[in-house]
C-alpha cells in the first residue's frame, strides 16, 4: 500500500495528503515525529523532514514540492498545477507565496511557537513570535479575499495547487482557533469550499492527543 509519512499539523504534509485525494490515490498515513531522526527514516529522506511518499513499488519520494509535481506527472488525469505555460506559473507562484511567505510569516509564528515546538520538545514559545503570526495573518487573509473575488478560485478558473497549498496552511492555523474569520468574511467562504471537498474532509478528523481541535474546526458551515 502506498505509505504517506506525515505529522499531524506539518501544512506541508497536508499540503501531500490533499493532492492524493484529489488525484483519487489511496493512502496509508504514517505519523513520523521527526525529532526522534530514525535511522530508518533517515535513509529514506536525509534531511529529516515529512513528508515522504512510498509507492506501492516501493519508490520513495521526499519533499512536498517534488511530491506535488511528481502526482500531477504520475497522475495527469486531473491536473492540479494547470493546463497552459501561464496557468502553471501563476500556481506555482501562489504555492511559493503559501509555502514560502505565509509558512514564514503565520505558521510558523504560530502553529510552530505554540504546539510542534512543545511536542516535539525544541522549548518554549516565543511570545512575540506569535504576536506577530496573528498580526501578520491578517494581511494574508486580505490577499486571499481579493484573489477569491475576482477569480473562481485563487490561480484561476479551476481548484488547483494554490488552494491546496493555502487550505493546508489554513488548517493548521485554524487546529489552533487562530484564524480570524470573523474580520475575513470573503475568504471564510473561499475557505469553506474548500472544507467541502472529500480531499479535505479527512484532515477535519485529525486530533493531536492531548491538544483537541476548537468545535468549529470540522463545522463544514463553522
Amino acid at each position: 500500500m502506498r505509505t504517506l509519512y506525515h505529522f499531524w499539523l506539518s501544512p506541508f504534509s497536508r499540503k501531500v495528503r490533499i493532492a492524493l485525494g484529489e488525484k483519487g490515490l489511496d493512502f496509508e498515513l504514517q505519523v513520523e515525529k521527526i525529532s526522534d531522526r530514525r535511522p530508518e527514516f533517515l535513509a529514506m529522506n536525509p534531511a529529516g523532514d515529512v513528508p515522504v511518499l512510498v509507492e506501492d513499488d516501493g519508490t520513495v519520494l521526499a519533499d512536498h514540492i517534488a511530491i506535488c509535481e511528481y502526482l500531477d506527472e504520475a497522475y495527469s488525469e486531473k491536473p492540479l498545477i494547470g493546463c497552459t505555460p501561464v496557468e502553471r506559473a501563476e500556481t506555482r507562484r501562489l504555492v511559493s507565496w503559501f509555502d514560502g511567505k505565509f509558512n514564514t510569516e503565520v505558521t510558523d509564528n504560530l502553529v510552530g511557537e505554540k504546539l510542534i515546538k512543545r511536542y516535539l520538545g525544541w522549548g518554549y514559545p516565543h511570545a512575540p513570535a506569535i504576536r506577530a503570526g496573528l498580526q501578520n495573518i491578517h494581511y494574508h487573509l486580505d490577499y486571499i479575499a481579493y484573489l477569491a473575488e475576482r477569480r473562481n478560485w485563487l490561480a484561476g478558473d479551476t481548484f488547483s495547487l494554490a488552494d491546496i497549498a493555502a487550505g493546508a496552511h489554513l488548517s493548521a492555523v485554524d487546529y489552533l482557533g487562530d484564524v480570524p474569520w470573523d474580520d475575513h468574511p470573503e475568504a471564510r467562504l473561499w475557505y469553506s469550499r474548500i472544507k467541502s471537498r472529500r480531499s479535505f474532509r479527512p484532515l477535519l478528523s485529525d486530533s493531536l492527543p492531548g491538544n483537541p481541535p476548537p468545535a468549529h474546526y470540522a463545522d463544514l458551515d463553522f
